[in-house]
Order: structure tokens, then sequence, then C-alpha cells
């Protein structure tokens, strides 16, 4: 039977947990990542009731991998990457019109710089060590997408440690290191080994099941019917 699930190493090792796990690869500065975490909050919520829920990590990937640790000019460096001022525009109403169906009301007009992300995908791993992954990447994907927020820069991400429930000074104290960089960096890499190229992408249990902010039946969908296909593997190789 072709299940449509794709046999991928995950990005990070199998938690032990009875429930299944959910691995989304996103990048900070993508909008449709934010979209698309909107998306499957909601198509988790439908599940709940049937029995179906996960345990949801989220995994770094870097869409402009060689961005200055400082960043840069967003105005000019969009010029550069679409060509002109007025397209990047168009991509921005676009964007926010489709945050805008999912609940969210982005203000790309008030971001004047595009950052690394190397900081935050650290920030972000940590508060998956810590259980406030969720919250701190929320505080983070609103902070850049609400507030216009330089989410490379230190006080930004101090101020989004304490949004989601983290210690200031803890967090001062971690940023200016480099630790977990080099699982950031593996992490990564064995996301773009998998194939991946763009985000959000979504694996269970491992598995490859799409990418992209699908719309939330449709991620419902995908979700149950992988839930479904794993939870049965067993048995059948049992038989």
């Amino acid at each position: 039977m072709d299940t449509n699930i794709k046999q991928a190493a995950s990005p990070l090792p199998t938690a032990e947990t009875a429930l299944m796990r959910l691995d989304i690869v996103s990048d900070a500065i993508c909008p449709w990542c934010y979209v698309g975490k909107r998306h499957m909050e909601r198509a988790l919520a439908i599940l709940v009731p049937e029995g179906i829920r996960f345990n949801v990590h989220w995994n770094p990937f870097q869409l402009n991998p060689d961005m200055p640790m400082e960043g840069v000019e967003r105005r000019a460096y969009r010029i550069q990457k679409f060509g002109s001022w007025e397209k990047s525009q168009q991509l921005d109403a676009r964007i926010t019109q489709a945050a805008a169906g999912a609940g969210l009301e982005f203000h790309m007009d008030r971001l004047t710089r595009t950052p690394n992300t190397l900081k935050a995908h650290r920030l972000i791993a940590l508060a998956g060590q810590q259980g406030v992954q969720d919250a701190i990447l929320e505080a983070i994907f609103q902070s850049y997408f609400l507030n216009g927020g330089d989410i490379g820069a230190d006080d930004i991400l101090l101020g989004c440690a304490e949004l989601g429930g983290m210690e200031r000074a803890a967090i001062a104290a971690f940023l200016a290191t480099d630790e977990l960089l080099a699982q950031i960096q593996a992490q990564e890499h064995a996301a773009r080994s998998t194939g991946v190229s763009g985000v959000p992408s979504f694996f269970l249990e491992g598995h490859s099941l799409f990418s992209g902010a699908q719309p939330v039946e449709q991620m419902a969908k995908a979700f149950r019917h992988a839930h479904k296909v794993l939870s049965e593997r067993p048995a059948q190789a049992a038989e």
C-alpha cells in the first residue's frame, strides 16, 4: 500500500514518550512558518477529540545561511533579492493577507533589518530543553512579524525569552556563548540532507509528510493518515 509517507532521518532524535513525535523544520524569519504554526495548531485541535496527539518539536533551518551575524538593512537586501522595492512590497502584501486569514496581524512595514537567525535558533533549542519552546517561538514570531523587532539582536531575544517565561540573566549569559551552536548546525545539515529546501517542513516519527503552510483541514487529514499508518505498522510487521 502506498502510504505517501517518505522515510527520512529526523533532525532530532526521537523523544522517549508515548506520543508520536511531530517535527517542524522552520526559520524564525519565515512568514509561512508562522502561518503554518497557526494552521497546525488548529489542525491538532481537530484531532484531539479523536484521541490523536503529538509531541511537537521545532527544528532549525536558515533561509539565509550566509547572512552576516549583524544582519543587513532590509530595504537594500530585498531590492537586491527581488529586483525592486515594489516587488518586495507586493510579496509582503500577499503574505500579510494570508496571515490575516490565519488570524495574524502582520506589520511588514515595521521591519527595517533582515537578521541572522542563528541566535534565535539557539534560544528556541534551549527553550525546547526547558519545556517552553512553543512560548519562546511564539514570542519570537510576534516580535518580528507584528512588531518589526530585529530578532538577531540580543536585547530583542532577551525580551522574547522573558515573555516566554525564561530568566533574562541566564539567557543573556547563554547568548554570550556558542552553546548549542554545533547542535543547531548539525540539525540544519541533517534537515538539508533529507532534502528539505523550503520551510515549514513537517515530519512524523522521522517520516516526511509535507512542506508549506497547508490549509487546516488538509493538515489534519495528513496528520490523521500518517498517525494511522504508523500506528498499524508494528502489527502488520508481526503478522
